[in-house]
């Protein structure tokens, strides 16, 4: 029994001290995995393949999209049995190692995709297989909140590793804007922009400084559930792996309905959340006007506010649960997000008269603010479902449920800027994936207690 459990069952008023030092390291590795969402994926390497250097009419951004559901497929049929091997065989952190470096080398890697049409394909292939084994790396991770904080506090827990992961993303984005994107060349590194050169290596930049934050929670041994788990995975075979996934989705089907319509509802508004980062820049600079330099210092200020957020939306989890703090927030995000659709030209409103790129300030760091708690508050809501010694598992399914559906937004987007045309079109995309998520989250309840993980039919 976890101390959480321990609480929950004996009604202990004073539980036991948080490990500083172990929240630390976890919170140190979101610092630096930053890089890849902020950097990488959103504000400099996404915008980077987007551009018209790879291709005329969208190329670019319509390979990556495409790019990233084949990624999410793999993800979607992986991540459970993924997670219910490294359970098993008690090695959830050597996975969070493996796949922390292959991350690692694949942001690197990106230094050798050039400006030219020819590179495009290497570029989104760098870029898909990133986010593959960075979803795999994440699991993991997730996974390991259930050690390290009791029910009571996992929604503070959450929130801080959710908002040092913004700060860092802050810090990381002001070290490549005022070193390697602004002002004229030479840059501080000395490097010109001939091929992109200052551009690529943001990518090594970002590999560095995602290694060096990852270390101190690698090197720990923090207090796990991995090593009771006391199940070698080897005795199991893949089939039986999926087999025994396949069990459990029945399971909760029969038994536990609030999980399983959590982990329905949530795969659809995630991905909402995840596309206002991954198309955030793109729209900035391709629909509201701004440069292409400056879209990093509103990512900058995009961190300070969601890390805000995840802060805040930490303290209110924990007093009023995850569920109000999540459905508060979406219904915001689709709100805004409409809002923004209809600000791409000047328009007085109150008497005040808005450009397309002060709209996009206000109302772009309006949607950040409400994604960073709604990411916090879902992952301490299955937080709190999670028995530890199948917290990877149910973190996989997790990703799972997430990543079954997540190429619909990608493939929804392609579809939108195929039929409609412009950029533009990707917010009608990203509400209607966020409005049928708060939808199915109306059959949602706060989380009283472990998820029932038992196991149906396939005999």
């Amino acid at each position: 029994m976890t101390t959480g459990d321990a609480d929950h069952a004996t009604g202990d008023r004073v539980p036991t001290p948080l490990n500083k030092k172990v929240i630390t390291a976890w919170s140190l590795w979101s610092w630096g995995n930053s890089t890849v969402s902020a950097v990488m994926v959103t504000f400099v390497f996404g915008t980077y393949l987007a551009a018209e250097h790879f291709g005329p009419d969208d190329r670019g951004a319509q390979w990556l999209t495409t790019a990233n559901a084949i990624a999410g497929a793999i993800i979607a049929v992986t991540a459970p049995v993924i997670g219910q091997r490294a359970d098993r065989a008690g090695r959830r952190r050597l996975w969070l190692t493996i796949n922390t470096f292959l991350v690692v080398g694949l942001v690197a890697a990106c230094f050798f995709v050039k400006p030219e049409p020819g590179f495009l394909l290497l570029g989104v292939t760098l870029m898909a297989s990133m986010t593959l084994f960075n979803e795999f790396a994440e699991l993991n991770y997730n996974a390991m909140i259930t050690d390290i904080a009791d029910s009571s506090r996992m929604g503070r827990v959450s929130g801080i590793g959710w908002g040092s992961g913004y700060l860092g993303g802050i810090v990381i984005l002001a070290l490549v804007y005022f070193t390697l994107v602004a002002g004229d060349p030479p840059h501080a590194f000395g490097l010109g922009e001939d091929e992109a050169i200052n551009i690529r290596m943001v990518a090594v930049v970002a590999a560095v400084w995602f290694l060096i934050w990852a270390l101190p929670l690698l090197l720990m041994r923090p207090p796990t559930a991995d090593a009771a788990a006391g199940q070698d995975a080897s005795k199991l075979s893949i089939l039986q792996s999926y087999q025994r996934l396949f069990r459990l989705i029945l399971g909760l089907w029969r038994q536990d309905r609030n999980t399983f319509w959590f982990l329905a509802s949530s795969a659809l508004y995630r991905d909402g959340l995840s596309a206002v980062f991954t198309y955030g820049a793109i729209l900035g600079v391709g629909v509201f006007g701004i440069d292409a330099g400056d879209i990093l210092i509103f990512g900058i200020a995009g961190n300070v506010v969601a890390a805000l957020g995840a802060f805040a939306g930490g303290w209110f989890d924990d007093r009023i649960g995850p569920r109000q703090v999540i459905m508060f927030c979406v219904v915001s995000l689709v709100v805004v997000a409409a809002a923004l659709y209809f600000l791409d030209v000047e328009r007085e409103i109150f008497g005040i008269t808005l450009t397309p790129t002060a709209s996009f300030w206000i109302f772009g760091l309006a949607l950040c603010l409400f994604v960073g708690p709604a990411q916090a508050s879902s992952r301490a809501f299955l937080a709190r479902l999670a028995p530890p010694d199948r917290a990877g598992e149910l973190f996989g399914l997790y990703a799972t449920a997430g990543r079954s559906v997540s190429f619909m937004t990608p493939a929804l987007i392609s579809l939108l800027l195929w039929a409609i045309g412009g950029q533009k079109s990707i917010i009608i995309g990203v509400i209607v994936i966020l409005g049928a998520g708060l939808l199915m989250l109306l059959l949602v309840h706060n989380p009283t207690g472990r998820a029932k993980m038992v196991e149906h039919g396939l005999r």
